[in-house]
């Protein structure tokens, strides 16, 4: 039953249910059928991607036997591509349709993924054919990422963008959280390589539903068009002069190898160090995942009360302590170590993450949106390869448990540049270049 205040303060939308007014985007998005279809399309391909991220390093660890420095490289080479085309990847997307380039990728992604229970049923699955679908994936969501950012703006209206991007995160999230679960109890049911089915077929039901987007795309000028090498360094150029997109880019990309080391680390921390089976690792997973959902549901009512820039700093700077519980971890109640960590730190990235991605698409120019996405992501994702890497020479050195305490407190670093940053002295995010912004 819809109380009195509801119905006086609300507004109606086309279902039934009422929003306040603060929330009228979420109606408009309700009503949006392309978004719609592009939501749930990405919610499906993220769950199969998140069976993923338990399912590769399992059958590394418990199939093939793998090396802590051989888990390492694994993740290195899922992020590798965006240090070696992440540039030019926001050129060239801008010189082509986004939508052709979001099915291809997944279409990709779905065959060198689908590649490894054929290849576990014939016999012939090995450490390299992992290394080459980690890397042609990660290619893969290069392109996608980048087209991603560029095509979501073209399906809806600049004030819808942070609800737009809190469903899509928060989904995003939800898919993460049953992800792991799921990927952890298909690893005991049917062996870790055919698990990965769940995620080909992902991909397939992505690209099906960005085929059925009706909306066309923004004609883009080709007769501005400037020589691919240019178009790059203008991106480069454009990060780098504005000092807030700079910040945002050298903080994460200064901490993300620590955090990409720690997730490097988990299953092999939980199997080999903790002692618990696939299944297990997938619920603790899920649990501590949990947080993400709790963050994007949390993040554009924080945005409000705090003021955007305070919600960027103030998420990382409360939640990368709880980290260090995560090195704490063993058998018994202290499981819960290892959730309530993992649950703080995914809770403040995806408050982060869901402020950025709104701010970033509302405040630069539209003609070099997927030219900064790009830049920005090079730098961003280029430094995590190292965190696999250093992870697994840390663990192989002075072991598994050490090295996660050395990942964690090097996780701190983020943080500490976003509080000695012009952040801390702002209260919102500007929405254009060059805008006045209220200053605290």
């Amino acid at each position: 039953m819809i109380s009195g205040r509801s119905l006086r303060d609300g507004i109606a939308c086309d279902d039934g249910s009422v929003a306040m007014p603060e929330l009228l985007g979420v109606c408009q998005l309700r009503r949006n059928r392309d978004f719609t279809l592009l939501w749930a399309g990405q919610t499906i391909g993220d769950l199969g991607t998140a069976v993923s991220t338990v399912v590769l390093p399992l059958i590394a660890v418990s199939t093939l036997d793998a090396s802590p420095v051989a888990v390492g490289a694994l993740s290195a080479a899922t992020w590798l591509p965006w240090l070696l085309i992440g540039l030019p990847a926001g050129a060239w997307v801008d010189r082509l349709p986004y939508r052709p380039v979001l099915v291809s990728c997944d279409l990709a992604r779905m065959l060198l993924i689908g590649s490894i229970p054929v290849a576990a049923a014939t016999g012939h699955l090995g450490l390299a054919q992992l290394y080459v679908v980690a890397f042609g994936t990660g290619v893969g969501t290069v392109f996608f990422q980048v087209a991603y950012q560029a095509y979501l703006p073209m399906l809806v209206d600049r004030d819808d963008l942070t609800a737009a991007n809190a469903r899509l995160q928060g989904s995003s999230s939800v898919a993460l959280v049953g992800g792991p679960g799921l990927g952890g109890l298909l690893s005991q049911v049917m062996r870790a390589p055919y698990a990965l089915a769940v995620d080909a077929a992902s991909y397939l039901v992505s690209a099906v539903t960005l085929l059925a987007i009706r909306t066309p795309e923004a004609p883009r000028l080709k007769s501005a068009r400037e020589p691919l090498l240019r178009e790059v360094r203008t991106g480069a150029r454009h990060v780098l002069a504005d000092r807030l997109l700079r910040v945002l880019t050298i903080a994460p990309a200064a901490g993300n190898p620590f955090f990409a080391g720690i997730m490097a680390l988990a299953v092999l921390f939980l199997v080999r160090t903790v002692g618990v089976g696939p299944g297990t690792v997938g619920v603790l997973l899920a649990a501590g995942s949990l947080g993400g959902i709790v963050g994007a549901m949390l993040a554009r009512r924080i945005g409000r009360a705090l003021g955007t820039a305070r919600a960027l700093w103030l998420s990382m700077a409360l939640s990368a302590p709880a980290a260090l519980l995560i090195p704490l971890t063993a058998h018994g109640a202290r499981l819960l170590f290892f959730v309530i960590g993992l649950f703080v730190l995914e809770a403040g990235i995806l408050i982060y993450n869901v402020t950025i991605v709104a701010w970033r698409q509302a405040y630069v120019p539209p003609a070099l949106i997927g030219r900064v996405v790009a830049t920005m992501r090079f730098l961003l994702f280029g430094t995590i390869p190292l965190g696999g890497l250093l992870g697994g020479a840390l663990a192989g050195s002075i072991g598994v448990r050490e090295a996660m305490w050395v990942l964690v407190a090097g996780n701190l670093l983020m943080p500490l540049l976003l509080v000695a940053s012009p952040l801390r002295r702002l209260r919102d995010m500007p929405t254009a270049p060059g805008e006045l912004i209220t200053v605290t």
